[in-house]
């Protein structure tokens, strides 16, 4: 008999951001959709987000631990099963090349299809953010397919990888749409792992903002229950699940929300 075929291996994406808690604000959706679509998802955060506090109390070594242990309750609840931590000092990320050779590694080792990181352009920022968006772009084109570059890397049997697709989060300027209505329930739930974070009095109110949210986006002729990205490609892949069908969606949701009765403003949403 001849051999049964072997099972395709998953696709493989790679999302580098500076903060625990990125990622969920983000694209939390997008990477539960990616891991049910099948893909094989890593985090990279390059801070543990050891200053993000207003406790007095709470020095940094402290506190980037609990991040930590956040960030991986986080991603669990989004299908993700491994986070990698740089542990670069919160606010202190620099565009060096130690650094660029950092997330080089990271790319030739977990070998994505895409990437998903900061758009570092988008002017007024977090310094972190804008940082590690440039640098991410930097290492995936063409540092980290160059074998000339951190050849120290290649030399060790870490071979050049070539991303093919990279979706810029935070962006002014979005092109590209992932349909997350989906994902609603889980992206609260992640969020809330973020608990010296985020600022909901319980998962009522977080879900409450976010419709909130989505229904302003149809109203202003937006997309809602999606998260936008700038997106760039260097040939080969398409990014997952872009719909042009949503614009048309976001218009009708629109015009409904203009011929409905007024709601009190304590109403949900839907």
């Amino acid at each position: 008999m001849p051999d049964a075929e072997a099972p395709a291996k998953p696709r493989r994406a790679l999302v580098v951001m500076a903060h625990p808690d990125d990622i969920e604000f983000t694209c939390g959706g997008t990477v539960a959709q990616l891991s049910d679509d099948g893909w094989h998802v890593t985090f990279c955060l390059v801070t543990s987000g050891d200053k993000g506090t207003k406790d007095p109390m709470l020095g940094p070594a402290d506190l980037g631990a609990l991040r930590e242990a956040e960030q991986e309750a986080a991603a669990s609840e989004l299908g993700i099963q491994r986070c990698i931590f740089l542990r670069v000092p919160d606010g202190h990320v620099e565009d060096g090349s130690e650094f660029r050779g950092q997330l080089v590694r990271v790319l030739r080792e977990v070998r994505p299809e895409l990437m998903i990181t900061w758009d570092g352009y988008r002017g007024f920022n977090h310094r972190d953010h804008r940082t590690v968006g440039i640098a991410a772009l930097d290492a995936v084109f063409p540092l980290s397919r160059n074998a000339n570059s951190y050849a120290e890397q290649v030399a060790t049997g870490v071979e050049p990888v070539r991303v093919n697709t990279v979706l810029l989060a935070g962006s002014n300027e979005p092109n590209h749409f992932v349909d997350v209505s989906d994902q609603l329930d889980r992206r609260i739930d992640a969020l809330l792992r973020h608990a010296s974070q985020v600022q909901a009095p319980n998962r009522e109110a977080m879900a409450k903002r976010m419709r909130n949210r989505s229904r302003q986006a149809a109203r202003a002729g937006r997309i809602p229950w999606s998260e936008g990205f700038r997106r760039l490609t260097f040939g080969g892949v398409g990014a997952p699940r872009r719909s042009d069908a949503l614009k048309a969606e976001a218009k009708a949701n629109a015009e409904a929300e203009e011929v409905r009765p007024s709601e009190s403003s304590e109403a949900i949403g839907g």
